[in-house]
This record gives structure tokens, C-alpha cells and sequence, in this order.
């Protein structure tokens, strides 16, 4: 894509540990490389620690506290998946209204793995088509959603575009996806 999205912001929203990094760094690497500015926002300060699934991966530097900002600051939400990081950010009540926040603004919001369970807290799934890893159907169907195994799934039924994934597998769709509806939000700046 040779476009460039300069001056356009996404918020990565992640837990100070629990991160699947493949999840944080193809979609950073994605729109950075289209010319917009990720941030990486935290419920604490310090580094965050990413992993490989179950092993210990990189460890990446805070930008923001999530206590701290708001959606007004953002053009986007983006959610990594990993297990243990959406089960923490769901029980901080700051991140789960940081989240609200976005969907009440109507901006885009990407989300991927168990991410889901960030939005489940936040109760912006219901009536919204939406895919995650698929341990996580129930919850995301007992919260109102429309749970589908698909690759990508863009749902446009509510306030806000709803991108989401399945796994580490889908990120090239996914990363392509939030180019073009980052794209599409700056085209009708």
C-alpha cells in the first residue's frame, strides 16, 4: 500500500504481562509502515512483558498509562491477544471504560485472539458479528455477540467498525484490514 497515514494515532492497549507479541508487533509494524503513530498504553508504567505463547518473549516500553488518556487521544483501538493479558485488562476498570470509551466515539476498534474478553467486560459485543479464539464462543455469545469462525470479521452494525481475528495465523488479513480502515477514517478527515 503506498499510502502514508501520518498523523493518525492507534492505542495497542495491553496488561503489563500476557501479551502474545506476534500480535503487538505485526499490527505496530503494519501501521507504522502506512505512516501512522502506534502507542502503547498500559494499566502501570515501566516495560511490559510479551510472550511467545507460553514462553517469555521480548519486553516493550510503555508510552502511556491508560489512567492517563483517553479516546479523544486516538484514531484507534488496537487489542493483542495472549490468555493472560485481556483476563487482566478485563478487571481493570479503567481499561474496560478506555475500551467503552472508543466505541462510544465511534472509532475503529481491532481485536484479535482473546482480546474478546476485553470487549465482553466493556459490554460493547452485544448484537455485533465478531470472532476470537474459539475457546472463547460462549462467553463472547452469552455477552449477545454473533460469534463466527471466520479468518477476519468486519462489523459495522453499531457505532464504531469492529475488526477481529482468530489467531496468530489471520494477521496478514488482519494487519491489512486495520491499514485500509485507518485509510478510510483518514480519507474522510
Amino acid at each position: 500500500m503506498t499510502t502514508t497515514l501520518k498523523g493518525l494515532r492507534a492505542a495497542f492497549l495491553v496488561a503489563p504481562e500476557g501479551v502474545e507479541q506476534v500480535e503487538l508487533t505485526e499490527p505496530w509494524r503494519a501501521i507504522t509502515e502506512a505512516g501512522a503513530e502506534p502507542v502503547l498504553v498500559s494499566t502501570a508504567e515501566g516495560p511490559i512483558q510479551a510472550f511467545n505463547h507460553l514462553d517469555r518473549g521480548d519486553r516493550f516500553h510503555v508510552d502511556r498509562v491508560v489512567d492517563d488518556v483517553s479516546a479523544a487521544d486516538f484514531d484507534a483501538l488496537i487489542l493483542p491477544g495472549g490468555v493472560a493479558n485481556p483476563d487482566q485488562l478485563r478487571t481493570h476498570r479503567t481499561a474496560v471504560a478506555f475500551v467503552r470509551e472508543f466505541f462510544d466515539a465511534g472509532k475503529p476498534v481491532s481485536v484479535i485472539c482473546h482480546g474478546p474478553w476485553t470487549l465482553v467486560e466493556a459490554g460493547v459485543v452485544v448484537g455485533r458479528r465478531i470472532t476470537s479464539w474459539p475457546s472463547l464462543r460462549t462467553d463472547i455469545v452469552n455477552a449477545g455477540g454473533d460469534w463466527v469462525d471466520q479468518e477476519l470479521v468486519r462489523c459495522d452494525c453499531g457505532p464504531s467498525v469492529l475488526l477481529s481475528s482468530r489467531k496468530p495465523a489471520d494477521l496478514p488479513a488482519f494487519c491489512r484490514a486495520i491499514v485500509e480502515e485507518l485509510v478510510t477514517r483518514d480519507v474522510a478527515r
